[in-house]
Parts: structure tokens; sequence; C-alpha cells
């Protein structure tokens, strides 16, 4: 019995000391990293099975591993893909705009700034709330159509154009209607105006803005006295130019 265990050892000795050094290797030593080609790789094969998560994880350590590799180029702006398929729209728009402050020349320019002005009308949700990303998409629609207007995306833009000008058009009629119903009738005549001043590219909201405009303006001169109507003929005559 002795005999067995004693050989047991021994066996036990010269296992650790032939592989000894690779177990400690293993689990002691630092792994080397992957390469930023294996790296893009596992990111686009993420970004196939739409984890876009991982993906994004995959993009981000690519980036920030390799800064100068020929991968990370391609890498930026799938990161900010990755986000932006996976609903992460402000996140997306960041990761655009650092690949368009880096690399303004790219080839790939009016596709970065198109997914900015997307990602950014993306985060819209409702008339009722701030429309800064509205106000933020549209100044990259207009750049694209502008700068880029042979571009593929060019005529994609025009038609965003449209959608966050009418975003920005019934903001400014949510609040002029509200102020109506609320019997704030100065407040709704000058909203209603400002429509009918800034946005005649929407004849349909241009219309219904002018017909609230002359209904306010008529029911906010019956609570004022004859001294303050006669200073406000020269703001009704505005508006009738405008008519």
């Amino acid at each position: 019995m002795r005999n067995r265990i004693f050989c047991f050892i021994v066996c036990l000795i010269l296992m650790f000391c032939t592989t000894g050094c690779g177990v400690i290797d293993y689990y002691f030593l630092p792994k080397p990293e992957d390469t930023a080609q294996e790296l893009y790789e596992a990111g686009v094969e993420s970004m196939k099975d739409k984890d876009y998560s991982q993906a994004s994880d995959f993009f981000a350590k690519l980036k920030d591993r390799y800064p100068f590799s020929p991968y990370t180029v391609k890498a930026e702006i799938s990161l900010g893909d990755s986000y932006f398929l996976d609903g992460k729209f402000f996140d997306a728009s960041e990761a655009y705009k650092e690949f368009a402050a880096l690399h303004p020349g790219n080839e790939e320019i009016p596709y970065v700034l198109f997914q900015i002005g997307l990602s950014n009308f993306s985060i819209f949700r409702s008339i009722d709330k701030p429309q800064q990303s509205v106000s933020e998409a549209l100044e990259f629609f207009y750049r694209v159509e502008e700068a880029y207007p042979d571009s593929k995306y060019a005529k994609s833009s025009k038609e965003y154009i449209v959608k966050c000008r009418r975003a920005l058009a019934d903001q400014e009629l949510y609040i002029a209607d509200f102020f109506w119903r609320s019997k704030k009738f100065g407040s709704a005549w000058k909203r209603y105006a400002y429509v009918v001043r800034n946005f005649k590219d929407l004849p349909k909201v241009r219309k219904y803005a002018i017909k609230q405009a002359e209904m306010s303006y008529y029911e906010y001169q019956k609570t004022l006295s004859q001294e303050e109507r006669e200073k406000l003929q020269g703001s009704w005559k505005e508006l009738v130019d405008w008519l």
C-alpha cells in the first residue's frame, strides 16, 4: 500500500515537472490581446448575429487599443452603427460626431452626417417635449443636402428635413392651441403668428395657423382697453401683410 502511494506521488511530481511551466503560464501569465483584425471581425460577426451590445464592446476595444490600425476607422463607424441599431441613439450620435471630427475628409462623411441627423431625429418622441434633438437633426440634414447634393443620402435628407420642420411646427401649434384653450389669447396669437411667418413651406400647417391667429387676435382685442388696442394696430397690420 505504501509503495502504491509512493509511486502515485512520484508520478504527480514528474507530471508537474514536465507540464508545470505550461500550467503556470496558463493561469498566471497575461494572455495575449486580440489583434485589431480579430476584434473587428468579432464585431462584424456580432453585428450579423444582431448582438449589437457585444459588437459595440468589440469596436470600442479596438478603437481604444489600436488607435492607429487601419481597422480602427471602419470600427469607429461601426461603433456608431451598433449603437444606432441597439436603439442607443444619443450614443450613436456622439460616436458619429467623433468620427466626423477626426476624419472630416473621409469618403463616408455624407453617410456619417446623415446618421447623426437620423440618430437625433430618432430621439424625438412627442411634440409636448423639448425639440432640441429635432433642431439638431435638421441642421445635419441641411448639411448633407447642401454640401453633398450628389450623394445617395441627399434625397433622404430632403425627406427628413420636411419631417423635422413638421415636428417643429407641430410643437408650436401644440403650445399655441394650449394657450387658446386656456383663453390666453395674446400668447396664442403670437405663437400662431410665429408659425405663419416661419413655416411657409408647410401650406396646410400655415393655413390652420392663419385661421387661428385671426381668431386669437380678435379674442385678444376684447380683453384690451381702447388705448391698448391702438398700440396693437401695427402688429395686426403686419399679420395682414402675411396673409
